[in-house]
Formats: C-alpha cells, sequence, structure tokens
C-alpha cells in the first residue's frame, strides 16, 4: 500500500501543488461603446469647423477660450455624477484598459489618491491658473507669457485624464441621468480641438481610441462624401 502512495516523488506532487492556476481574463465591459449610446450627441454641426482657429485671431487668446470653456463644461459633466465618484466606489484614479492616472503637485511630488480627490486636484489646480492674470491674461494691453502652450496642453491632458475616468466608471449613472449625449458631444469637441492644435500626445489618448472610432469622430472619406450628398439633399428641399 505505501508503495502505490509514493509512486510520485514527494518532489513532483509539490511541483505540482505548487504551480498557480491561471485566472481567466475579464474582458473589460465598455457600455460607452453600446451602439445604442455611442451615437447620441446634442448638436449635428460639423465640430471640425467650429474648432478651428477663426481669421484674424491670436491663437494663444483662442487657446485661453477653449481652454476655459472646456474646464467648466467638463467640470459641470463631473458634477452630475460626483456623488457616486467616492473614496469606496473609485479608491483609485482609473481609465479604461486599466489604466490608472498618479498625481503630481506643482512640486514634482507623486501622491495616491482616489479619483474624487484627483478630480479636485485637476479643478483646484486649473481654477487657481485660468483666473491669475498673469497666466491667462483678460485686461486689453496684456500679454500671455512665454510657455502658455506648455500650460495649456498640461490643462488638456489633465482634462482628458477626467474624462476617462467618467468613460469607464460612470458611463452608467450618464446614461441613467440622460446627460450621456452632452458627454459625447463634449468629447468629440474635445478630441477635435486637441487634434486641431496638437495638444496631447496620441500615446494619451488611446484608452479611447476605440470610443473616437465608433463615434466617427475622424470621419473617411465615405463618410465625407455622404455627408456632402445629406447636405445637398437638405438645401435642396
Amino acid at each position: 500500500m505505501m508503495s502505490l502512495l509514493f509512486r510520485c516523488s514527494p518532489e513532483s506532487i509539490f511541483k505540482k501543488a505548487s504551480k498557480k492556476e491561471k485566472k481567466p481574463v475579464i474582458e473589460e465591459k465598455k457600455e460607452y461603446l453600446d451602439q445604442q449610446y455611442v451615437q447620441a450627441a446634442i448638436t449635428d454641426q460639423d465640430l471640425r469647423i467650429i474648432v478651428r482657429l477663426p481669421e484674424g485671431i491670436d491663437q494663444d487668446e483662442w487657446l485661453a477660450t477653449n481652454t476655459i470653456s472646456f474646464f467648466h463644461n467638463i467640470n459641470l459633466l463631473y458634477s452630475t455624477i460626483s456623488e457616486y465618484c467616492t473614496s469606496s466606489t473609485c479608491p483609485n484614479m482609473s481609465g479604461p484598459g486599466n489604466t490608472q492616472y498618479t498625481w503630481y503637485d506643482e512640486k514634482g511630488k507623486k501622491t495616491k489618491c482616489s479619483a474624487a480627490q484627483y478630480v479636485d486636484y485637476v479643478m483646484s489646480f486649473m481654477d487657481k491658473h485660468i483666473t491669475d492674470e498673469s497666466v491667462f491674461p483678460t485686461k486689453f494691453g496684456h500679454t500671455f507669457p512665454n510657455g502658455f502652450e506648455a500650460t495649456v496642453k498640461k490643462f488638456f491632458r489633465l482634462l482628458l485624464h477626467v474624462i476617462s475616468h467618467i468613460y469607464h466608471a460612470h458611463y452608467r449613472e450618464l446614461v441613467h441621468l440622460d446627460v450621456h449625449a452632452h458627454m459625447n458631444s463634449a468629447f468629440a469637441h474635445f478630441i477635435l480641438f486637441t487634434h486641431e492644435f496638437r495638444l496631447i500626445d496620441p500615446k494619451e489618448t488611446v484608452v479611447l481610441d476605440d470610443l473616437v472610432e465608433a463615434m466617427h469622430i475622424f470621419p473617411s472619406e465615405k463618410d465625407d462624401v455622404q455627408d456632402s450628398e445629406k447636405q445637398d439633399a437638405k438645401e435642396s428641399s
């Protein structure tokens, strides 16, 4: 009986027991890609035209105006779901694809925090600067400082993190509150504006590339032809 029990050596038994079973990879469910929601929008205007620098307008002035506008709009959209974004529901600032965002203060100190705290840091940081006359001048004769565009790029990168978290963790609440169309329109406008002025590294936006594609934010030539035909039909009717 003993010889039967130890037909396998103790070493081989130990090795078999020590092997960890691989856990199945759970595919992330992205509700924002659902076809019944992805095309929801509050405007049918061509946002590609809206984001372009108007003739005769200083580029820094255009960047400043739009930065302030995006700040207020995204802050407002986040406020609609902020009660669902707590230290217990969102202990980390996360985005699609298991993306994790860490806050760095103005001294470069790294701080791990909840999503709600991260968003508060972003909004407080931006509010402090857009209300600073030396950074965002509003008085006649005042000029924009050197490095203004670098400041704007940082702001848009931080706002992207907020947008990513909203889509990743709170899209269901957006749908429930019926504000997902507003979010989609704001996102499309944001992506087109940052692309027009090269404000964000494409490596940063890759977390939402599938949404950009699903929303046809950058239409193909075929889409452009179809849009032109629709416009011609509308004008002739």
